[in-house]
């Protein structure tokens, strides 16, 4: 004998319930009012070239050196084209190889833009 501490339980066996909407949940219809939207309101605004992913996105096609900061004391460097900037990360085309490289952009410490 255990004690019943549920009195109103959820039976998952029972077939004589609505499957629909067992818990009642609200279903959310979608607004119209949130289709506009590019990104949310009041978020900071990538493209604006006080970011710097906005001001990178203005350099787009020029050659760069890319200084990157692992962990806390390695630097390591990339040298290339800037093809495309991106929230969190760039794509640098090596100049030797042509290979795209996916770069964080939170491990950029400096650049080097040449013109």
């Amino acid at each position: 004998m255990f004690p019943q501490c549920c009195f109103n339980c959820f039976n998952p066996y029972a077939m004589d319930y609505d499957s629909s909407n067992t818990f009642n949940f609200r279903q959310q219809q979608p607004t119209t009012q949130d289709q506009g939207f590019e990104q949310a309101p009041g978020s900071p605004i990538a493209q604006d070239i006080q970011y710097t992913q906005g001001y990178l996105r203005t350099q787009i096609g020029k050659r760069v050196r890319v200084f990157f900061l692992i962990g806390t004391n390695i630097v390591q460097d990339r040298e290339g084209i800037l093809t495309d900037v991106g929230i969190s990360y760039i794509i640098l085309k090596e100049t030797g190889t042509n290979i795209n490289v996916l770069c964080d952009i939170y491990a950029i410490k400096f650049v080097n833009i040449f013109p």
